[in-house]
């Protein structure tokens, strides 16, 4: 599996179907597992090969001006299941096996980058070129910038990003409850996981109010809800009781 990930080139690198998905898969192991359960040279392996992905592409697309460009379907998306911020939390998780230059090189300047593409509304555009605010959701959209923009808000200690979390915070409970359903990727409990994340990194009882009405509009099933998702017993998909059951450890 690691030759296969790192050498084929053809393989895309976000979170859903490509190297980032593998990559989360090592560090979920390394977690839940005896330490060192996956070696840091197999985790090293496959950060590398995302980077060079990134920075072989950012010398094809130099009107980006940014370090590290990733494609999807030919498209640069921006959110987290796709996109680059889904690619970078993911980097940032595993910071680990990126060194110093990287993180301060490559990581942080498209950070920089990315969150230059937000509407006035608070929301995160799509993709590059998006000029429709209408995507409020985990897969595209602000709900989906908020772990990486705490997270870059730790490493770096720039509490600009902080305050770009909370305003994505202000964006979910504005616009958050969807008619998609109530899936993670793209329905009100994945939104939802905004305020349970800000919560557990602020404790302010705002988030955990926020979280609370978004758990009790989930509950009036199938009362809000106007479309089916596509596989609804799905993880990503389905319904809401995983964030139902969610812990609310901080």
């Amino acid at each position: 599996m690691l030759d296969f990930v790192v050498g084929d080139k053809s393989l895309p690198d976000e979170l859903l179907y490509g190297r980032v998905g593998y990559l989360y898969a090592l560090l979920f192991v390394n977690k839940y597992t005896k330490e060192g359960a996956v070696s840091g040279n197999v985790i090293r392996k496959v950060v590398e090969a995302i980077l060079r992905s990134g920075i072989q592409l950012s010398k094809k697309r130099k009107e980006l001006n940014v370090p590290l460009v990733y494609e999807w379907h030919d498209k640069n998306y921006l959110g987290a299941a796709h996109g680059v911020a889904g690619i970078l939390y993911l980097l940032l998780r595993a910071r680990c096996a990126v060194t110093v230059s990287e993180l301060h090189s490559l990581i942080k300047p498209t950070i920089d980058w990315l969150i230059n593409f937000r509407y006035s509304s608070g929301n995160f555009f799509s993709s590059v070129g998006s000029e429709s605010d209408r995507l409020v959701q985990w897969c595209h959209g602000a709900p989906g910038f908020v772990h990486l923009l705490t997270l870059a808000s730790q490493v770096f200690k720039d509490q600009s990003y902080m305050n770009i979390a909370l305003e994505c915070g202000d964006a979910v409970w504005n616009r958050g409850l969807l008619t998609k359903g109530y899936s993670i990727c793209h329905g009100v409990s994945g939104n939802a996981y905004t305020f349970l994340h800000l919560y557990q990194i602020t404790g302010s009882d705002i988030h955990l109010y926020r979280a609370a009405c978004f758990a009790d509009w989930c509950t009036k099933y199938p009362k809000h809800q106007g479309l089916q998702p596509d596989r609804p017993f799905s993880l990503f998909e389905g319904n809401y009781v995983y964030y139902i059951l969610q812990p609310l450890e901080r």
